[in-house]
């Protein structure tokens, strides 16, 4: 997949993360951007390596979709937990 395809990946994963997990973080368009690029490569490096599913890695595979919106899902979890504890 070309690094094109990877930020759209990032930004719809993460925002649709973000629409999962709402709240009243200080996320902007370029955090939710960066943590859906980062949970799309560490969602499908969970499922190709962990899981021994099938990630073609390619833009219109449902898998690496799923996949890429579990990782952000997770993602932004943690971010919301360490932005509540440093925030205190």
């Amino acid at each position: 997949m070309s690094w094109m395809a990877w930020i759209l990946l990032g930004l719809v994963s993460g925002t649709l993360a973000r629409m999962a997990l709402p709240g009243r973080g200080e996320r902007g368009l370029i955090s939710t951007t960066l943590i859906g690029i980062a949970g799309s490569y560490v969602g499908t490096w969970i499922v190709s390596h962990w899981m021994h599913g099938s990630v073609k890695v390619s833009f219109l595979d449902l898998t690496t979709w799923v996949s890429a919106i579990g990782g952000a899902v997770v993602l932004l979890f943690a971010y919301g937990v360490l932005y509540r504890i440093v925030r205190r």
